[in-house]
């Protein structure tokens, strides 16, 4: 996700959003061994599908007062693209107008960096790939799942989860602090177990040095997806709230929601970009 000038903030929430979008694409309700490798084969094949499509996402940013009232916003609506296997956000619209010339000139830049990126740049953005895709199988050993029951949600049954995090778990990686200080429900479809919704919160506020912010208890997540076919799972709306304190002095209450459509294989070469 680009920061543009005006949204440098919504770096904090690429760091909160994206473990739990993460989130979304593992665990099960209570089962065995065979039965927890099943789900996570089945949540890497949906993460290895998410980046062989294209889609249109709009970003509203907000910045709120104390009352929870709207004092400042940018939207922003983009083309996930693919160059070169990579993925690339070509910014269409920001506040409802084509992007300025120097975000265009921006964009353009990126676009044609990406495109000739030499074999050692290439190694660097696969490395953080692999970062991310690792911190799949934690999630399963993050968490202690019990089932509460089931409910129909958009259409589909689906098993109704309480995630708790465990006790035991030692955090690794870039977020694994994060996920100590996580809890939520989820609701998984019984017949393929693709997260249908997470609805989660923050319990503890943790720091995030590298910006100096520390993260406040009360943050919400919200992620709804979307089934595009042999149970591949996709985002279609992720919403936070979250409260955050800046070199442990400003307070900030922030809105990000974020909204997917028009997903498609990049193979049909509407979107896709190559040498």
């Amino acid at each position: 996700m680009k920061l543009l000038a005006n949204s440098r903030i919504g770096t904090l929430f690429v760091l909160l959003v994206a473990p739990s979008a993460l989130f979304a694409q593992n665990g099960a309700p209570p089962t065995d061994s065979s039965g927890s490798s099943a789900l996570d084969a089945a949540a890497q094949r949906s993460w290895l599908a998410r980046n062989r499509n294209i889609y249109i996402v709009r970003d509203e940013d907000r910045r709120l007062n104390s009352l929870g009232q709207v004092e400042s916003q940018n939207i922003d609506v983009s083309r996930m693209m693919l160059v070169n296997g990579a993925r690339f956000e070509q910014l269409m619209e920001h506040n409802g107008q084509i992007p300025s010339a120097k975000d265009q000139r921006k964009n353009a830049d990126d676009l044609e960096k990406l495109r000739h990126e030499s074999p050692a740049e290439k190694i660097l953005r696969l490395a953080k790939d692999q970062e991310n895709s690792s911190f799949l199988p934690e999630l399963l050993q993050a968490f202690d799942f019990q089932l509460v029951g089931e409910e129909i949600v958009d259409g589909r049954t689906a098993y109704l989860l309480r995630a708790m995090p465990h006790a035991g778990y030692r955090a690794h990686g870039r977020y694994g602090k994060m996920l100590t200080r996580v809890e939520g429900k989820l609701w998984v479809d019984k017949q393929d177990f693709g997260w249908i919704k997470v609805d989660g919160q923050v319990t503890q506020s943790f720091s995030m040095g590298i910006f100096v912010a520390r993260v406040q208890r009360g943050s919400h997540i919200l992620l709804q997806q979307i089934c595009i076919g042999d149970a591949i799972w996709v985002p279609t709306r992720l919403e936070v709230r979250a409260s955050a304190k800046i070199f442990f002095l400003k307070s900030l209450e922030m809105e990000k929601i974020l909204t997917y459509s028009d997903y498609r294989p990049a193979a049909d070469g509407t979107s896709s970009v190559s040498r």
